[in-house]
């Protein structure tokens, strides 16, 4: 089974910034994303949402991310919110009893607040 590396793409919108993933989240590539929360963050771009369509496969590792960067994003009065979460990733919130702590939003007009729950 051939790896397929982290895509990682952030889009900067007026009130919140997108980190599209895409191919695999773990521990080889998960530097990454943890390098472009942790550049946001330290900017005060607290209003964090990662788009998780094209994400094919997470580990402990890149959830770890998640919650770390989840976790400074609303130690600064902002917050990390997740959309397209399926298969491994959605499987891994589940079993690690996470999916309250990151609810799934149906698409980015959600997740930015722009629309009712």
């Amino acid at each position: 089974m051939e790896m397929s590396p982290l895509q990682l793409q952030i889009r900067e919108l007026p009130d919140c910034d997108v980190i599209h993933l895409g191919g695999e989240l773990d521990l080889f590539s998960h530097a990454g994303l943890r390098w472009a929360c942790t550049d946001l963050l330290q900017r005060h771009h607290t209003k964090i949402v990662i788009d998780a369509t094209r994400l094919d496969f997470c580990d402990c590792a890149g959830l770890n991310i998640l919650i770390n960067a989840q976790r400074e994003a609303e130690r600064q009065g902002g917050f990390l919110r997740l959309i397209g979460v399926h298969g491994q990733l959605a499987r891994l919130l589940t079993v690690a009893a996470l999916i309250d702590q990151f609810p799934p939003y149906a698409d980015l007009r959600q997740a930015r607040g722009l629309s009712t729950r």
